[in-house]
């Protein structure tokens, strides 16, 4: 006799830190009835955590512990010095974890907490974000083989950010997605950069290299007068262009026939004497919620227990690479 599958509770969650980013997360978790049911929410600010209760209608905790001890699973939108202690609390209680980027302060404080996870036998999620923008999910359906990666991303300055360097602040953004991407072992790694209003670096260039030939060029900066996220991928016989921020998406490949749907050029004989054709496609993907999509996953991969779509390795692994990065620009002043 065929039956309907029971429903699956909605995780009982608590949002640590009610600050900028916070506040989006509450109102995206509060979007997700099916997956989420918010038992409350901890800022230690008593402005900050007055203002959300009063905006969004959530008990607020004034101590994350008596919250935690209520809950499947905690959102961690503190700012990253904080995310050890948090994190630590919530993985001792066997709770559920996501933590935004980057995931620790240090790499040896993310290994910890990694081992905890899996020890703990949880599901723990990293919020970088950017592998939810429509432009970037667009071009990893396409397949993506990266030879060469160019990523520019720029920001006007904002005192928010400065806690941590634009490497821990932007540039681990893209370093994510790199890895992502590449799925190799960085063999070197070249940095450098300049602390122009803050005390860590604001602006940094880096380029890694990888044991399977790819290499990646990859600039920030949060003093910039025009806001900028591009990306670039050179790979074999194909080209995309990948900006997250105007959710554009461009690929230029080369064919053996005219493609169809596409706008194509013919480019004559290739070494093989036979014609080749260049397809370049151009498309605007639909416009979402990223945090909205990447807190959903999480909430899903609970319920579902599925991995998560981005493990808390992957987090760990990004900020190895970006310390790696921080480094070589100390070693290089």
């Amino acid at each position: 006799m065929h039956t309907e599958p029971l429903s699956v509770p909605p995780v009982r969650v608590a949002l640590l830190g009610a600050g900028h980013l916070g506040k989006i997360h509450l109102k995206c978790l509060l979007e997700l009835p099916e997956r989420f049911h918010v038992v409350g929410v901890y800022d230690p600010d008593p402005s900050a955590l007055a203002k959300a209760v009063e905006v969004f209608g959530v008990p607020g905790y004034d101590q994350p512990e008596p919250l935690m001890d209520l809950v499947d699973a905690v959102d961690i939108v503190a700012p990253t010095l904080s995310h050890y202690d948090l994190a630590l609390m919530a993985l001792r209680r066997l709770k559920h974890l996501f933590i935004e980027k980057p995931l620790a302060g240090t790499p040896a404080q993310a290994l910890e907490m990694l081992n905890m996870a899996r020890e703990a036998g949880v599901k723990a999620q990293v919020g970088h974000v950017e592998r939810f923008n429509p432009v970037y999910t667009r071009a990893a359906a396409m397949g993506l083989a990266p030879r060469f990666i160019e990523a520019h991303r720029l920001a006007s300055y904002n005192p928010r950010g400065t806690d941590v360097s634009i490497v821990l602040d932007l540039m681990i953004h893209d370093i994510d997605l790199v890895l992502a991407m590449v799925r190799s072992e960085v063999r070197d790694v070249k940095a450098s950069g300049v602390s122009v209003v803050s005390s860590t670096p604001d602006i940094a260039n880096a380029r890694l290299e990888f044991h399977n030939g790819t290499v990646a060029n990859l600039t920030a900066s949060r003093i910039s007068l025009k806001a900028m996220r591009k990306m670039r991928i050179f790979q074999n016989n194909a080209y995309l262009s990948l900006d997250f921020l105007d959710k554009k998406l461009e690929m230029i490949e080369l064919q053996d026939q005219p493609g169809e749907g596409s706008n194509w050029i013919e480019l004559g004989l290739g070494p093989d004497k036979a014609p080749r054709y260049m397809a370049v496609e151009r498309s605007e993907p639909p416009v979402g919620n990223a945090i909205r999509d990447e807190l959903d996953a999480f909430g899903r991969c609970i319920q579902q227990n599925t991995k998560e779509a981005v493990s808390i390795e992957e987090g760990y692994q990004a900020l190895r690479v970006a310390n790696m990065i921080l480094d070589k620009i100390a070693n290089a002043s």
